[in-house]
């Protein structure tokens, strides 16, 4: 929380002038998740955000579905008189937001989807986050197997699985497409074959700039089609913003990083 107050100290943030988007992940990735998971929701009107694989992850252990892990940040949350109406939040916020030619997402997007296309997913995700059955639906994401190579004939759980692995894990894809699972290095390091999803050639999503983060090896990376962020805040390097109208970059250090 320490790290994003400087940050928007150093970008002179102003409720009543700005709008921030931010590509997800608001918990699990400092100790003061409590903190900040409030102060988006307290914000609501002035920020979109994407969620992230850590929120999704905190969603599912809210629904009993998934259990602690190691490096877990969540107590806190779980134990707020206010946990209820801060997971109601939660599971109302996006996958996948676009607006004019930018597409905000977490991590990223098949290359055969157009930012329709990938906004058509996303919505087939929210529509069971935000309806009476969220509990069941993350039990079954949970309880399913590895994700299988996207099929748009795919259905259920395993239609399910195979959409999040794009919006909320990729970083490399293989020859075939699907994501490369076990990789979160630097791309100089990728498994023979893999590329980073957003370097396929002529991706459908082109037509837009693909603002993401999740991949915090690679870094601080802006392109002409796309703006990676994660800048590894929480391993104790920096914290970033990016504003479209001009693409400039502001970047504070870490304050607070994991434990």
């Amino acid at each position: 929380m320490a790290s994003l107050q400087r940050l928007l100290a150093l970008v002179d943030f102003s409720p009543s002038r700005d709008h921030l988007w931010f590509v997800g992940d608001l918990v699990n990735r400092g100790p003061r998740s409590l903190d900040v998971l409030r102060w988006a929701r307290d914000h609501d009107s002035v920020i979109t955000c994407t969620l992230g694989n850590h929120d999704l992850h905190l969603l599912s252990r809210a629904a009993g579905a998934t259990g602690e892990k190691k490096r877990d940040t969540l107590d806190e949350v779980l134990a707020a008189p206010d946990c209820d109406r801060l997971i109601d939040w939660l599971r109302g916020r996006p996958l996948v937001h676009v607006d004019g030619a930018h597409l905000l997402v977490h991590a990223g997007l098949h290359p055969r989807w157009t930012a329709d296309d990938a906004r058509a997913r996303a919505t087939e995700i929210e529509h069971e986050l935000r309806g009476p059955g969220w509990r069941a639906f993350l039990a079954q994401i949970a309880a399913g197997g590895p994700p299988p190579r996207w099929d748009a004939r795919l259905g259920g759980g395993d239609r399910w699985r195979a959409i999040l692995a794009y919006l909320v894990r990729v970083r490399t894809l293989r020859p075939d497409g699907r994501v490369e699972p076990d990789f979160d290095g630097h791309p100089s390091q990728a498994p023979p074959g893999c590329v980073p999803w957003f370097a396929v050639p002529d991706p459908a999503w082109g037509t837009h700039t693909a603002i993401f983060g999740h991949w915090a090896a690679l870094g601080l990376d802006i392109g002409p089609r796309h703006v990676a962020l994660d800048t590894g805040c929480v391993w104790g390097k920096s914290l970033t913003a990016f504003r479209l109208e001009d693409r400039m970059v502001f970047q504070v250090k870490a304050v607070e990083t994991a434990s």
